[in-house]
């Protein structure tokens, strides 16, 4: 999932979005506010990390902006301010969470992927859609109770495509959502993850819609056969 990161304080920004690429997500990572408000004109982002002060605009301005026009992107809020009324006052301000400095990566990557489970409508830790599960707290995937090794860039891909199972996704949706800015990507890098994916998780899970892109779908199930004995009196 490509994640949004507004952090001026350039050692922690660094760490933090070092830290999430790590854990498979793509990251676009700037330092102030107008610049974080502006990049959702450019990108799609399953959710943005905000700190709280920074320059010419704050991270609250920045989420009320996005409401005001009705973005409904999911948004939690760095801050050092730990008093309740700065806490009230930052979900008020239209954020999904809150999180207060020091900032631990396994702590902010985990409520993270609890604003996206329940921004996708699932609130349980594990995506299940036919004998296909995705875990995103482990960033691992099964079928049929089988454990599939997935390079991080083929989970994300896989995880993209799982958030709308059925609906196609473009090649640029998909670069968008696995691949973050400054991010080198050959031409065909989405052909050859699907190819990875179409191997791993065997046929008909993956298919091109053609002039659409790529979308998940779980199998058919096969059709029953006769017997020989259908209609025997039993």
């Amino acid at each position: 999932m490509r994640l949004l990161l507004a952090e001026d304080d350039r050692a922690l920004g660094r760490a933090l979005a070092d830290g999430l690429r790590h854990l498979g997500h793509a990251v676009d990572w700037v330092e102030d506010g107008l610049h974080a408000l502006h990049a959702f004109d450019s990108a799609p982002y399953a959710a943005a990390i905000l700190d709280w002060n920074l320059p010419r605009m704050t991270g609250v301005d920045v989420v009320r902006a996005l409401r005001r026009r009705g973005d409904a992107t999911p948004v939690l809020l760095l801050t050092a301010r730990d008093a309740l009324d700065d806490r009230v006052a930052g979900l008020d301000c239209g954020a999904d969470d809150y999180v207060v400095k020091p900032v631990h990566l396994e702590e902010l990557a985990a409520r993270v992927r609890a604003l996206l489970r329940r921004s996708g409508g699932d609130a349980g830790p594990v995506q299940r859609i036919g004998d296909l599960e995705l875990d995103p707290s482990a960033r691992t995937a099964r079928m049929g109770g089988s454990p599939l090794e997935l390079s991080p860039r083929e989970y994300a891909l896989l995880e993209s495509l799982a958030a709308r199972p059925g609906r196609a996704l473009s090649c640029a949706q998909l670069e968008e959502a696995v691949y973050g800015w400054g991010e080198e990507l050959a031409s065909n890098a989405v052909e050859v993850h699907v190819h990875h994916l179409r191997r791993k998780l065997g046929p008909g899970w993956v298919r091109t819609l053609r002039g659409v892109g790529y979308a998940l779908f779980p199998p058919d199930p096969p059709p029953l056969h006769a017997t020989g004995d259908e209609g025997a009196p039993r």
